[in-house]
């Protein structure tokens, strides 16, 4: 029987229609503050008209800002989605508006609606965030593994600015007798990898049969198994292991998508374009461009083009070296656009030309891969399709994220991939544009994890 605190999709559901209804009666709010409380009948048509496709435009805007799956968000967080997917309501207003003929919705009531309606979402989201928070309660968990793979998860939940999940147990020996006797004492057990294929079988049919949920990490082993075809041959049943690339014809509307984007996103950013070229001149001497090599599909190499945001002999001779907090390589304008992200803008060119995707793992330098698949042959697996402007591991990761875990969103991208996923990790670009930490470089003085640092917080059985 599922359990009643759990956050289901029905329950979704059901807090996606009130908030849609509330976002009509924001609109109608709107309408009585632009005309004083007497709103003619032919304007509140224009509502009635249109309160359909503004229902469904709500849904499918905040589906895609994934507004409210709350499970790993902090308030900060939820403001900057919901005031993003009102933006981006407003821009829908107006085009529904224009589109319908509907021209007694005033663009003043719009625009007051951006203000209205981003204030009462705000507080009906928080609402529904805290009734959440409180019904789910913090989830205690054991981390199971090895002592360093167990230490680099610990490290990972504390990090977390979300306290929705907390280690209290760590297992680093006798696993099985060890997650049966403490069991009863956590919510969740997490098996941080490299346990032998007999005590991983125990632990699942012991938690399965106790009703325990279980997470698993992301090694190959079980991507591997993430999203099969099953198939049935007489009256045996057959999984079928999907590859790590996208099939032909998907790849095809991805290109076709790619292509539309870019091309938008040049003539609307045209104006930003030319600001940041004179910017860059007036700032620091060298060219406006920088011009790098990287490596896409089929791991062909391509010149990516980025406004250039460090000064013109950054690496003359240092040779290749990643970015890290504060470099002093990076100039005063430099600064502003790796944080703001313009800096990004010239590669929606690479994608017109066809060496990138707008969605997909990010292009790493031939020094760097070379490095990376030496250490993990299964690197070149991210090479089955095209690099991309922003990706899984951009909007989930932060720039220092180890490659070994930028790797795992990158083949859990692959394996996923639909053109949906590709418009909703877009739309949640948008989100991280506010997150400084996420546009940081490496931080060379960041204390390495220790156990000495979680001893008095978590039980650890070795």
């Amino acid at each position: 029987m599922r359990n009643r605190s759990e956050w289901t999709n029905l329950l979704k559901v059901g807090v996606g229609v009130f908030s849609s209804l509330l976002f009509l009666a924001s609109i109608y709010l709107s309408f009585q503050i632009k005309f004083m409380g007497e709103v003619p009948d032919r304007n509140l048509s224009a509502l009635t008209s249109s309160s359909l496709w503004l229902l469904i435009g709500f849904f499918v805007i905040n589906i895609l800002f994934e507004t409210y799956t709350f499970y790993n968000k902090t308030l900060t967080e939820l403001f900057y989605i919901t005031a993003l997917s009102q933006v981006v309501l407003t821009v829908y207003l107006m085009a529904l508006s224009f589109a319908g003929n509907w021209l007694t919705f005033p663009r003043s009531v719009i625009l007051i609606n951006l203000f209205v309606g981003t204030l009462i979402m705000f507080l009906s989201n928080t609402v529904v965030y805290k009734a959440y928070q409180h019904f789910q309660g913090q989830k205690k968990v054991m981390v199971v593994g090895k002592p360093e793979r167990a230490l680099e998860a610990v490290h990972n939940f504390d990090l977390m600015p979300n306290r929705r999940h907390k280690v209290t147990h760590a297992v680093l020996n006798d696993y099985v007798n060890n997650v049966k006797r403490l069991a009863d004492e956590v919510d969740i057990v997490y098996l941080a990898g490299e346990l032998n294929e007999n005590d991983k079988i125990a632990i699942y049919d012991y938690l399965m049969k106790h009703n325990k949920k279980l997470f698993l990490s992301t090694n190959f082993e079980n991507l591997v198994m993430v999203n099969p075809n099953i198939m049935n041959f007489q009256d045996e049943s057959i999984i079928e292991i999907s590859p790590f690339r996208i099939p032909a014809s998907e790849a095809l509307l991805k290109r076709l998508f790619d292509i539309v984007v870019s091309a938008i996103a040049l003539i609307v950013l045209a104006p930003v374009f030319i600001a940041t070229a004179i910017a860059i001149k007036v700032d620091s001497p060298g060219p406006i461009f920088y011009r790098q090599e990287r490596v896409t599909l089929h791991q062909k190499s391509f010149n990516i083009l980025k406004f250039r945001s460090m000064s013109a002999t950054a690496e003359k001779d240092s040779g290749p070296v990643l970015a890290t907090s504060n470099d002093a390589r990076v100039t005063k304008v430099g600064k502003f656009l790796r944080q703001s992200r313009i800096d990004e803008i010239p590669q929606f060119i690479n994608v017109l030309k066809g060496d990138m995707s707008i969605v997909g793992p990010r292009p790493e330098r031939p020094f760097f891969v070379n490095q990376f698949v030496e250490q993990n042959p299964y690197y070149s697996l991210r090479h089955h399709v095209r690099a991309g402007i922003t990706g899984y591991a951009q909007v989930y990761g932060k720039y220092s994220t180890d490659f070994n875990s930028k790797l795992n969103f990158d083949l859990l991208y692959i394996k996923n991939y639909s053109l949906g996923f590709d418009a909703k990790l877009l739309f949640q670009t948008v989100g991280i544009l506010f997150d400084k930490l996420s546009s940081k470089g490496l931080d060379e003085e960041l204390l390495e994890p220790s156990w000495r640092f979680y001893r008095n917080e978590i039980k650890v059985i070795e």
